[in-house]
């Protein structure tokens, strides 16, 4: 679609019980409608589960989510808010 930008927010934490909780409260905390993707990052070279990293991935196409809220929101779960 010509002139729709696609602006997303990438929550960083440190399991996937985290993620899965974050996921949740976003609908609570910020009036999220669509389903955030979790998305499970390995670290370099680590194969184990338990060494990864997940990734909640949001689309915020209207822009009305505000990152300082969403850095805040991720510390709650010793996360953080990858910069785009």
């Amino acid at each position: 679609m010509a002139g729709v930008s696609k602006v997303r927010h990438v929550l960083v934490l440190p399991d996937r019980d985290a993620a899965q909780e974050a996921a949740e409260a976003l609908g609570e905390r910020f009036g999220v409608a669509e389903e955030p993707r979790l998305v499970r990052d390995a670290l370099a070279g680590e194969d184990d589960a338990e060494d990864a990293q997940w990734l909640v991935v949001l689309r915020d196409e209207e822009r009305r989510l505000d990152a300082g809220e969403l850095d805040a929101f991720a510390a709650r779960w010793d996360g953080w808010r990858e910069e785009p």
